[in-house]
């Protein structure tokens, strides 16, 4: 489901429409004959074959089997109940509190389970030698790039984070080839964000895409890749599942190079501890 999700924008219509079928309804698909699954997406059986194919199965068999392992795992992991769905206006807050925290541990989950590592190692090796790392994002996304910059600063590494259109485009040309661009978009499309790669990447330095699709516009100016794996719902415009996915993803990149480090970065650390350790109020002045 992750993958079918991951590649859903780039998919050819005919093949998105089974694609479509497969993420409404995985166990309806799971219990239909490709015959039968042909028909109700208004394709053929070919069709259904070069999606099997496209998302990495042989066949329509294998496709079949794979969801009714997935869906049986998802309803023992949620003990029976149906809280993977969309929030809908009669729910509770209880059942809403349910379905959020359902699908941010999801969200982090697939993330660490689909994270390719061995990318992941050579970004943190480009980070490592980098002289200066530029992070760009817009909007939610603008809040992740944040958090890095302030995680890579505090172990001494230059980098700055960067949300206006006209900053990210004038920072990315004065890049060179020891310097890292990272771009960070959940669907990949970001205008703001793909112009500052593009010209990142023009001036030489090594640029990394933190994106949900693997094949959206922003890969055509990455020369690493790194995705989430979110399922964003009735509430996209709230970024929350995948802007878990992309912390974690942040995260695992900031500990490898941090890892990487190890002996400056302590040392980092202790020292900018130390440097606000006296902005917190002493136990003696709390309130009784």
């Amino acid at each position: 489901m992750v993958r079918v999700r991951s590649l859903l924008p780039s998919l050819p219509p005919a093949e998105r429409r089974v694609a479509q079928r497969v993420i409404d309804d995985p166990e309806g698909v799971a219990n239909s004959t490709i015959t039968e699954l042909a028909q109700t997406c208004g394709t053929s059986e070919t069709t259904v074959i070069r999606f099997c194919r496209a998302i990495g199965f042989h066949g329509y068999p294998e496709l079949r089997l794979t969801l009714a392992t997935e869906a049986g795992r998802a309803q023992s992991a949620a003990g029976g109940r149906i809280i993977g769905s969309d929030i809908s206006p009669d729910d509770s807050l209880e059942q809403i509190v349910e379905k959020v925290t359902f699908a941010d541990a999801r969200a982090v989950e697939e993330t660490a389970s689909q994270l390719d590592i061995k990318m992941l190692e050579q970004v943190v090796d480009a980070v490592v030698a980098a002289d200066r790392v530029d992070v760009y994002g817009v909007g939610a996304s603008a809040f992740v790039a944040a958090d890095f910059q302030q995680k890579l600063h505090r172990i001494g590494r230059i980098c700055s984070a960067w949300s206006d259109a006209h900053i990210m485009l004038t920072s990315a040309a004065v890049l060179g080839g020891t310097s890292v661009a990272i771009g960070i978009s959940h669907t990949g499309a970001t205008v703001e964000t793909i112009d500052a790669m593009a010209v990142a990447r023009s001036r030489g330095a090594t640029t990394v895409a933190i994106t949900n699709f693997p094949k959206s516009p922003i890969a055509e100016v990455a020369d690493l890749i790194l995705t989430t794996a979110a399922r964003e719902t009735t509430f996209r415009s709230g970024a929350t599942a995948s802007r878990l996915a992309q912390l974690t993803v942040v995260d695992c990149v900031f500990v490898g190079v941090a890892q990487r480090t190890y002996g400056p970065t302590r040392k980092a650390l202790e020292a900018t501890f130390e440097a606000v350790r006296g902005r917190t109020v002493r136990p003696d002045r709390r309130r009784r």
